[in-house]
């Protein structure tokens, strides 16, 4: 993934107003990203618990999504649909987005089972280990779990839609 700025966050979200992309809290260490090794940036919002957001490269632009997900979460094991990483205590959380227009200003949802950190991209490369759980043993090269995680955000994101 390139590098992004503040603006391009901002005007990336496709289930919120415009109005809530301005206020929504952005990372302050965007230039200390790993971003050679991010299929998307996430982040949670740091003054508001469950609150969290996911920005993805898509051809030319970019995707965002506002996520909510419970606080705390399950103590048993749990995997991540996207990087196949599973987590224990809480480390695995239902991140529900509103969906896209008028179905979302209606209270639809989709939702997908995500690492709570958000940290996928860095789990399924070995740069991230879990704090107690494990990642799925395969034979699969990285690039193509890469590849695995982008599929599985792009279907998400459609879902959005």
């Amino acid at each position: 993934m390139d590098p992004i700025t503040e603006p391009d966050i901002r005007s990336s979200f496709i289930n919120c107003s415009q109005g809530a992309a301005r206020r929504l809290a952005v990372p302050n260490d965007l230039a200390g990203r790993p971003w050679a090794d991010l299929d998307f940036l996430g982040w949670s919002d740091p003054g508001s618990s469950g609150r969290c957001y996911l920005v993805v490269p898509e051809g030319d632009h970019l995707v965002g999504l506002a996520l909510r997900h419970p606080a705390g979460g399950p103590r048993r094991a749990q995997m991540c649909t996207l990087c196949l990483t599973t987590h224990t205590g809480g480390g695995v959380a239902l991140m529900a987005a509103a969906r896209a227009g008028a179905p979302g200003r209606r209270g639809d949802t989709v939702g997908i089972y995500t690492c709570s950190d958000l940290a996928c991209s860095l789990y399924a490369r070995g740069k991230r280990s879990p704090a107690a759980g494990r990642t799925y043993k395969e034979d699969v090269d990285p690039a193509d779990r890469a590849a695995r995680i982008r599929e599985r955000v792009a279907a998400f994101i459609t879902r959005v839609r």
